[in-house]
């Protein structure tokens, strides 16, 4: 009888393997359909896969996005950064090459005043409130400026020295508002035509010359420099062009306006120009 059982288990195990033999030819051999437990198999598969694919691809690309996003970020920053260092750099350039053209300019307008005294100074400070008065220039006594002395840039005359200090001078424009603000001058024509700067026309940006006799021709695009006659400033220190003229009320003379070479407004270096002393006075008489 054990006898019996031995044989019945190794029976049982040889069965096996022959039916799991078989299950394994059945399978590599090529079919056009698969038997219900390999579908049943591989549809379980694919469901499993497709439920779980899904989830980590769309974790993984959200990750992916994040590291987009911070990488670009952190790109933006240092491009913000560069273009803040290139606007300051490019201010600074604009600001070099302007004031250079400045300089070179008023080095040129030496030529013309070969025969005077001149001294060049910066302007280092300017009232907001009389913007179109005065300004402050870095040169005073000490460096041999006077009260009354031609304060000029390379494109005109724009205005006179108001009052000294030690290493400062207070300069009055031409722009500036006041009756007593008085500059003799001389219209170029055939002729020399006399007139005063007596006042500056704020909404037109431009000077207005007074007392020019009714009998002289003056046009537009006359040429209007210091006349030299009132023992002031030198003469022809170049001011500006004669945009307009009209009768004054009476019609015993003329007003003129004259737009200025030199832009009032925008002043950085300028040349302070000293009259030619006279015979009389050297001498003191």
């Amino acid at each position: 009888m054990p006898q019996f059982f031995k044989n019945k288990r190794l029976i049982i195990l040889l069965s096996g393997i022959i039916i799991l033999v078989a299950l394994i030819g059945f399978s590599l051999r090529e079919r056009d359909q698969l038997s219900w437990p390999e579908q049943f198999v591989k549809d379980t598969a694919g469901f499993a896969q497709m439920v779980f694919a899904k989830p980590a691809h769309l974790v993984s690309n959200l990750v992916e996005n994040i590291r987009d996003l911070l990488q670009t970020y952190e790109e933006n920053k240092i491009l913000k950064e560069r273009l803040d260092e290139y606007a300051q750099i490019k201010v600074k350039a604009d600001r070099l090459e302007k004031e250079n053209a400045e300089l070179k300019a008023l080095i040129d307008k030496e030529k013309d005043l070969a025969s005077f005294t001149i001294h060049h100074a910066s302007v280092i400070a300017r009232d907001q409130d009389r913007w179109q008065e005065t300004l402050t220039i870095d040169k005073g006594e000490v460096q041999g400026i006077k009260k009354d002395m031609a304060v000029i840039t390379a494109n005109g005359m724009i205005g006179k020295i108001k009052s000294v200090g030690k290493i400062t001078s207070t300069v009055q424009l031409l722009s500036t508002v006041d009756r007593t603000n008085r500059t003799h001058v001389a219209i170029q024509g055939e002729h020399d035509i006399y007139g005063l700067i007596e006042g500056f026309d704020v909404e037109k940006q431009q000077l207005i010359i007074k007392q020019i006799p009714a009998e002289e021709k003056v046009e537009k695009g006359m040429d209007v420099i210091t006349s030299g006659l009132a023992n002031v400033f030198p003469k022809g220190l170049y001011i500006g062009k004669i945009e307009k003229v009209e009768p004054d009320q009476y019609g015993l003379t003329q007003t003129a306006y004259v737009k200025p070479a030199a832009n009032f407004y925008n002043l950085e270096n300028v040349i302070v120009v000293e009259r030619e002393m006279t015979a009389s006075e050297e001498s003191g008489e």
